[in-house]
C-alpha cells in the first residue's frame, strides 16, 4: 500500500513537470500508460491550457476520469495552426487507434478535392475516394481550408460546376445549353462550345498546379501577361489579371502536415547547448505525419554535431521501425544506408517539413530548460552570473553584487541607497539608506564618496563579507570616484562596473575597466536584463527614501515648533488628515477626535492665537 502510495505520487510530481514545461501553442498531445502504449491523442489550439484541463478537477464523464488515472505519461508536438492540428491528430489517431479515442473512419473523415476523369473535367469536394481514374488531393483539414481554395480556383478559371456527361460529341450535336453560371462568368460555355478543349485542359493543368501547391510558375505567367496588357495601354484587362495575380500570391492553403507530393520520408531537427544535443524525428507516410519524437543525448566530450545526428537517425529509425528512403536534414550527414537518399533542402515543401522538425526539437529544448529551472530555482540566475563573469573577466562568480544611487533635489535632504543582490536576486533584507552628512550642496561625487567608505569601512571593521562585483548607477565619473574609494583609500580588491543611461533614462550601456569600455549587450539577452533590473532597483529605492525624507521635513517643519507633540502625534495626525493645512483649519472637536483633548488644545491654541480655548 505505502509502495503504491509513493508511486502514485512519483507519476504526479512527473506529469505537473511535463505539463508545466508545454508551450501555449497549438499542437496534439499523446497520453501513454504504464506500458507505453498510446491511449488517447488529442488536439489544442493551446497545449498547456488544454493538458492542464484534464488535470484540475473531476470530470463528469466516468470515462475520462478513467483516461486521466491511467495517464503516465505525455508527448505532443507542436504544429503551426490549429488547422494542422485538427488533421495531426487525425492521422495518429488512424495510425494507433488509441483505446480512448473515438474511432475515425478511414478514408472518410476529411474532405478530399477531386478532379474527375472526364473529357472536361469537374473540380469538386468529395468525401467519397472512387477508384475511376479520378485525382484526389488532401485529405484537408477543415471545410474553411478546402472552400477557400475551391473558390480561389474558380475564381481564377471558369471551370465548369454542373454534372452534365459532356462529351466533344454532344457538344458538337448541340445537346447541352448553357446555364446561369456562363451568364455571370462564372463558366466559360464549354457545353456550348465557346471554350476549346485544349485550352480546357490547360485551365486544368493549371489548377492541378495551384493544389498540389506549385502555383510559381502560374504566378510568373499572370504578372507577365498582366505586363504585358498594361504596356499595351490594356488597362480593364491588366486589371483582371492582377486579381487573379493576387489572389497567387496570397494563397497559403496548402498545409504541412498533409502534402501529397512527400511520401515514406523521414525529417530530422538538430539542436544543442553545451550539455547535451536534441534530435527530433518526423515521418511522413502516405502524404501525412504519421510520427514525431524527439531525444536527448548528454555529451561526453567535444563530439561533432554531424557525427551525433548520425547516430541518432540510425537509433530514431530502428526505434521507430522506419524503412524511410528519403531523409531530410538540417546539415550534411554521413549515413552508411545504401538506397536511402539524404537532402538538406532551402526552400520548398521538403524545406517546410524540416523547419517543422526544427520547431519541434527547439521546443523540446526550451521545456528542458524550463523543467531543469524548475527543479533547480538557482541554476538559471547561476548561469547569468557566469555570464557577468565571462563579460568582464572576473575572478569569480559574482554572486554578490552591490549598487549604490544618489538622491537629491538641488541638494536639498541628500541621501542615498545601497541595493544588494545575492545569487542574482535582490536581498531587501541587506538593503541599506544613507543621509548624506558630509557634503554641503548637489554633489553626487562626493556623495557616492561619503557613502562608498561609510559602507565598506563598517563591512571591514565589522568584518562582514565584502560584494563581488560593486554597480553604480552612472557613467565614467561615478565609476572613478567609487575606484579612488575603493582601492586608493581601502586598499580593497572589488571589481566595479557602471551603468549609463540613454536621454530617455534608460539603460543603455555597460561600462567595465580602467579606463572604463563599454561591454556589448543586447537589450533582448537575460544578462541586459538582470543589470537593468538592478538598476531600477536601487534608483526605486534611493528615490523612495529622498521622497519619504523630504515629506518628514514638510511635516516637521510645521508641527515640531508647538510644544507636547512628537513624532507619534505627528504621524496620527497626518495619517488622519492627510496635511498640515488640513490640521491647521480642523476644528477642536476634530483634533480631539483624533488625538485626545490634552494635546489637541495645545495644537489648535498654535494655530489659532486669538481663540479662548
Amino acid at each position: 500500500m505505502e509502495q503504491k502510495f509513493f508511486s502514485e505520487m512519483k507519476r504526479s510530481d512527473r506529469l505537473k513537470q511535463e505539463i508545466d514545461a508545454l508551450p501555449n501553442s497549438p499542437g496534439v498531445y499523446q497520453y501513454f500508460n504504464s506500458d507505453d502504449e498510446i491511449i488517447y491523442v488529442g488536439k489544442a489550439k493551446n497545449l498547456k491550457k488544454r493538458v492542464s484541463s484534464y488535470f484540475d478537477k473531476i470530470h463528469e464523464s466516468p470515462k475520462t476520469n478513467v483516461l486521466v488515472k491511467n495517464i503516465h505519461h505525455l508527448r505532443y508536438m507542436v504544429v503551426e495552426s490549429e488547422a494542422d492540428a485538427l488533421l495531426l491528430e487525425n492521422n495518429l489517431i488512424k495510425q494507433y487507434q488509441p483505446r480512448y479515442n473515438v474511432m475515425l473512419k478511414d478514408g472518410k473523415s476529411y474532405p478530399s478535392i477531386c478532379i474527375s476523369k472526364e473529357a472536361f473535367p469537374r473540380v469538386f469536394k468529395t468525401r467519397n475516394i472512387i477508384k475511376n481514374g479520378s485525382q484526389y488531393f488532401g485529405p484537408y483539414s477543415s471545410a474553411y481550408t478546402i472552400n477557400s481554395l475551391l473558390e480561389i480556383i474558380h475564381e481564377l478559371y471558369p471551370i465548369r460546376t454542373c454534372r452534365l456527361p459532356l462529351t466533344p460529341e454532344g457538344i458538337e450535336a448541340g445537346k447541352y445549353k448553357v446555364c446561369l453560371q456562363y451568364h455571370i462568368h462564372r463558366c466559360s460555355g464549354v457545353c456550348e462550345g465557346h471554350e476549346s478543349m485544349e485550352s480546357y485542359r490547360k485551365n486544368i493543368d493549371h489548377i492541378r498546379q495551384i493544389i498540389q501547391g506549385d502555383a510559381n510558375e502560374i504566378s510568373k505567367m499572370l504578372f507577365n501577361e498582366m505586363q504585358r496588357l498594361a504596356a499595351e495601354y490594356r488597362f480593364e484587362e491588366a486589371q483582371v489579371i492582377k486579381q487573379k495575380y493576387e489572389l497567387i500570391e496570397n494563397f497559403k492553403a496548402k498545409s504541412i502536415v498533409a502534402n501529397t507530393i512527400i511520401d515514406n520520408t523521414d525529417a530530422f531537427g538538430y539542436d544543442e547547448n553545451e550539455k547535451s544535443a536534441y534530435v527530433s524525428i518526423i515521418r511522413i507516410a502516405k502524404g501525412s505525419i504519421v510520427q514525431g519524437y524527439t531525444i536527448e543525448y548528454k555529451k561526453q566530450m567535444d563530439e561533432r554535431k554531424e557525427d551525433i545526428l548520425a547516430f541518432a537517425i540510425l537509433e530514431l529509425r530502428e526505434r521507430l521501425k522506419s524503412n524511410s528512403r528519403e531523409i531530410i536534414v538540417p546539415f550534411p550527414v554521413e549515413y552508411p544506408v545504401e538506397e536511402v537518399k539524404i537532402s538538406v533542402p532551402t526552400r520548398g515543401d521538403r524545406k517546410k517539413l524540416l523547419d517543422f522538425a526544427m520547431q519541434n526539437v527547439k521546443q523540446y529544448k526550451l521545456d528542458k530548460l524550463k523543467q531543469s529551472e524548475k527543479l533547480n530555482p538557482d541554476q538559471r540566475a547561476i548561469s547569468l552570473l557566469k555570464e557577468i563573469q565571462e563579460k568582464l573577466h572576473l575572478e569569480k562568480l559574482p554572486m554578490t553584487i552591490e549598487a549604490f544611487d544618489n538622491s537629491n533635489i538641488s541638494g536639498s535632504d541628500p541621501v542615498a541607497a545601497c541595493v544588494v543582490f545575492k545569487k542574482g536576486k535582490p536581498s531587501k533584507k541587506d538593503y541599506r539608506k544613507y543621509n548624506i552628512k558630509t557634503v554641503e550642496g548637489p554633489d553626487d561625487y562626493a556623495s557616492m564618496k561619503e557613502v562608498v567608505r561609510r559602507r565598506y569601512t563598517r563591512m571591514i571593521d565589522e568584518a562582514s563579507p565584502l560584494p563581488d562585483l560593486i554597480v553604480t548607477d552612472g557613467g565614467k565619473g561615478q565609476m572613478e570616484v567609487v575606484r579612488q574609494v575603493v582601492e586608493d583609500e581601502l586598499h580593497l580588491n572589488i571589481a566595479i562596473a557602471g551603468l549609463a543611461k540613454d536621454d530617455k533614462h534608460h539603460t543603455s550601456e555597460l561600462l567595465f575597466g580602467f579606463p572604463p569600455k563599454e561591454i556589448g549587450l543586447k537589450p533582448t539577452e537575460q544578462l541586459f536584463k538582470l543589470l537593468a533590473h538592478i538598476q531600477d532597483e536601487v534608483h526605486r529605492f534611493a528615490i523612495t527614501f529622498h521622497r519619504d525624507k523630504r515629506s518628514k521635513s514638510q511635516i516637521a517643519s510645521e508641527l515640531d515648533m508647538i510644544k507636547g507633540i512628537g513624532e507619534h502625534t505627528k504621524t496620527e495626525l497626518i495619517k488622519q488628515f492627510k496635511s498640515v493645512k488640513r490640521v491647521k483649519s480642523a476644528s477642536l472637536e476634530e483634533l480631539e477626535k483624533a488625538i485626545g483633548k490634552h494635546r489637541a488644545s495645545n495644537i489648535y491654541r498654535y494655530f489659532h492665537p486669538d481663540s479662548s480655548v
